[in-house]
């Protein structure tokens, strides 16, 4: 049989899923620092969550490609609480934020063209890019007292076949919220370049005390003369990414051409289903419920993981202002790889940080979603991996200056 190349993955397993499935299988414990799934994280959901989906409407098929009108205006609903007025007619529904991504792609690209993605930043945009013959170049983010974009490192990156630039709002897993100087300064490139503006605004409700200047900062607002595609969905504003609900809200120049072609793209596929759209308005109505929930145990990991680090300068926690994730700065002697499979054996399973595009010895990432009896006891044995004297660990320091570059 013949395959396309685009699929041309390595699908064999990595020696860090094997170390992790073989500890599973031998029955001894994990506490996992990488947990994203708030279903599985001990969260309470209203019990009535799933009567919206019982909804005898939905029997009715009645396809709109941009999806319900109800839905939309529920969505609207939930911007105007961000301060941001948005119409019905600018949003076209979606099942996920990667069907979103792959619906952007496709009117925004040809075969060969390049999308500029922030680094550090998620590595599913590797696979959605393949799979819509759209080549990513990474552009830097920069660590120096908190993460910031480096326009001039966006400029350089950017050629002939640039389409579109992706920003995370608040990035992930860096937590970095992008302010207004920044904005500013990636729109510049877009109007100098014919450029438009991804946002990934899913984690946009999660914010830390150190982001609360962009707290409502949507850029659903736009930007002048720049055309802006906001991604969101309920996977993180409503704790559901089970129920596969996501939208694209449309800004800019050329807006009704935009939305036109758009709304081609998802007649095409028509795929959301009349249950779920019929249930957004109730679960966004909801929402603040399982927000609450998270922004309380994320800020009470944050807290405890910042407790155990006092008198500890081997490993430093970078700067957080949103999400629910954590960056640390560890001494660079090993290969990251090495140092998780040597935690792993500790019982204490952590993301890499070149799982992200950050460079492969020096950094790992914690989900801070995690129980928080998990979270401390794994945290724990993360930082005795590092108790001085101990036979086979790593020692050591780092100078401050390696922190602030990626």
């Amino acid at each position: 049989m013949k395959f396309s190349q685009r699929t041309n993955w390595n699908t064999e397993e990595s020696d860090l899923a094997r170390a992790h499935r073989e500890r599973l299988a031998a029955g001894l414990p994990i506490f996992d620092l990488t947990a994203s799934n708030p279903t599985r994280c001990g969260f309470e959901y209203d019990a009535e969550l799933l009567a919206p989906l019982a909804d005898p409407r939905a029997l009715d098929y009645d396809p709109d490609p941009r999806g319900l009108r109800e839905a939309r205006e529920a969505v609207c609903a939930y911007y105007a609480d961000h301060g941001v007025p948005i119409a019905p007619e600018q949003m076209i529904l979606t099942t996920s934020t990667s069907e979103a991504y792959s619906y952007l792609f496709r009117l925004l690209c040809d075969a060969g063209s390049e999308i500029l993605v922030p680094q550090p930043s998620y590595p599913l945009f590797d696979f959605l890019a393949t799979l819509d013959d759209v080549r990513l170049k990474p552009a830097p983010l920069v660590y120096d007292y908190g993460w910031q974009i480096d326009p001039e490192g966006f400029r350089r990156a950017v050629t002939h076949a640039t389409r579109a630039i992706v920003l995370v709002h608040p990035n992930n897993p860096t937590g970095h919220f992008t302010k207004p100087w920044e904005a500013e300064a990636l729109a510049d490139l877009c109007r100098e370049f014919n450029l438009s503006l991804i946002v990934d605004e899913v984690f946009l409700d999660y914010c830390f005390p150190a982001g609360s200047e962009a707290r409502s900062a949507s850029f659903a607002t736009g930007l002048e003369d720049v055309p802006v595609f906001v991604v969101s969905g309920l996977s993180k504003i409503a704790g559901l990414p089970q129920m596969k609900a996501a939208w694209i809200v449309a800004t800019g120049p050329e807006n009704q051409a935009v939305l036109d072609r758009l709304e081609v793209i998802a007649d095409t596929f028509l795929s959301m289903n009349a249950p779920i759209q019929r249930a957004i308005p109730a679960w966004l109505a909801r929402r603040q419920g399982i927000q609450q929930q998270i922004r309380a145990r994320v800020r009470s990991n944050l807290a405890e993981l910042d407790r155990q680090l006092v008198g500890r300068p081997i490993v430093r926690r970078l700067l957080v202002e949103g999400g629910w994730y954590a960056v640390l700065r560890i001494a660079a002697l090993t290969p990251d790889e090495q140092t998780v499979c040597a935690l792993l054996d500790e019982g204490v399973w952590v993301h890499p940080g070149y799982f992200f595009g950050m460079p492969p010895s020096g950094w790992l990432v914690l989900s801070l979603l995690a129980p928080e009896a998990e979270f401390s006891t794994g945290v724990t044995r993360l930082l005795n991996y590092w108790g001085l004297g101990s036979k086979g660990r790593q020692s050591g320091s780092f100078r401050s200056k390696d922190s602030r570059t990626l």
